[in-house]
């Protein structure tokens, strides 16, 4: 009854992990030779923290991340336009974590390894294609080095990422990933920390933005800050873009002099940038929500089903909502295809929604409703937008992304406890 995984991101090992947690067998095939903890930083939030916490890695994103005290949002001049409360300040039970991504993904692959043992993940292997039958799948295997296999399991979970190939076996048609315009250029900078030491910040519109916030623990702890920032700008339809790729550079000067004059008393914008370690160029691209995540033994989970702009802190949080969700329906309906079915019921629909919001702009239209009503600037923002305006789109999105304060407090676990799973 081994569930096999391909892919060995965030939402793979998740997945691992869960699984193992309540008794079922699972493999991973992950396509790089070797994990390494790449990326920038990434939010992960309190709905996600809480299933990392029932994994047992609280401590350990403790030690590693820096619990996310407020969301701030300013105006292309520096202007606050308001600032929420996140994680445990905000009322929840669980913190909300602002971590490098490579350091979760770090945490997740340890405690697999530690927990599952060394032969759980297959590096340099890529699943190609699987096959089904009444009773299983065989997966098609391709290593690095051009050989070829077959493995056998129950089910196959495809955790491979926006190119899955799995997805493309299953809608061959769809064509690459949609642009929606806009770049991302993304670095890590050490610098003295900002605001509260513990703060988000996003700055201008929906065409040109700057985001930032501290990722590292250590260095707060020792009074600096190690700063993940994405500058963003909007381009015409016709503008060029390559595929996207974490790791390739970007240049300062295809973005840099439209931030030079972001010199605020509480940010030097042009100076994070150049003193990035690295810069990486990424254009923001998401898919078509699917009609459909699952075939017989096989599904979709994390990016391969759902990917989503990176609006609204979401991308990781909800792969790791995916895992647990489909855990709980292993469990509850065994490890087959109506299991597979019932969990792409449930998250197919709530992932979507998210898709069509961050399209939207999500909770960030904020600020391009005060760059429309007031371009030059204002003296109150409560005369540009007001708190009742504010806190509807700030709500709603949590209410739609599954991290309203009161209903996260209130819910059972999504996964039973081992307790109830032995029994």
């Amino acid at each position: 009854m081994t569930v096999l995984v391909a892919g060995a991101g965030i939402g793979g090992l998740t997945l691992a992990l869960s699984l193992h947690q309540v008794g079922i067998d699972v493999r991973l095939f992950e396509q790089s030779e070797k994990l390494e903890p790449l990326g920038v930083g990434i939010n992960v939030l309190p709905h996600a923290v809480r299933e990392l916490s029932e994994l047992g890695l609280l401590d350990e994103l403790a030690q590693t991340g820096v619990p996310t005290a407020e969301l701030a949002y300013y105006s292309k001049h520096g202007q606050r336009i308001w600032s929420e409360p996140r994680g445990r300040d905000a009322g929840y039970r669980w913190p909300q974590f602002s971590i490098h991504r490579g350091a979760l993904q770090m945490i997740l692959y340890r405690a697999v390894i530690d927990r599952l043992g060394s032969d759980a993940i297959v590096t340099g292997a890529r699943v190609e294609a699987v096959t089904q039958a009444t009773d299983g799948v065989r997966a098609q295997i391709t290593r690095r080095g051009g050989g070829q296999e077959e493995v056998a399991g129950a089910v196959l979970i495809a955790c491979d990422g926006i190119h899955s190939a799995i997805r493309r076996s299953f809608h061959p048609h769809e064509g690459p990933p949609i642009w929606n315009g806009a770049i991302l250029w993304r670095g890590v900078t050490q610098a003295k920390p900002f605001l509260t030491g513990r703060s988000m910040i996003m700055a201008g519109h929906e065409f040109q933005k700057f985001v930032c916030y501290p990722i590292s623990k250590e260095a707060l702890d020792r009074g600096d800050a190690v700063i993940n920032w994405i500058a963003e700008k909007k381009f015409a339809p016709d503008h060029e873009w390559r595929r996207e790729d974490w790791n390739r550079p970007g240049k300062l000067e295809d973005f840099l002099p439209d931030f030079e004059s972001w010199r605020f008393d509480w940010l030097d914008v042009p100076g994070i940038i150049r003193n990035a370690s690295a810069v990486y160029e990424f254009p923001m691209v998401d898919r078509d929500p699917l009609p459909e995540w699952t075939r017989g033994r096989v599904t979709l989970l994390g990016d391969a089903a759902h990917p989503m702009y990176p609006i609204g802190s979401n991308g990781a949080s909800q792969a790791i909502i995916d895992a647990r969700v489909l855990t709980a329906e292993l469990v509850a309906r065994g490890v087959g295809p109506e299991a597979l079915e019932t969990y792409a019921e449930i998250r197919r629909p709530a992932t979507a929604a998210i898709v069509e919001a961050n399209r939207r702009n999500g909770p960030e239209q904020v600020m391009q409703l005060v760059e429309t009503r007031a371009p030059d600037g204002f003296e109150d923002a409560a005369q540009v937008i007001s708190q009742d305006e504010l806190q509807d789109i700030a709500s709603g999105y949590k209410r739609l992304a599954g991290f309203d304060v009161e209903a996260l407090n209130a819910r059972p676990s999504i996964v039973p406890p081992a307790d109830r799973v032995a029994s």
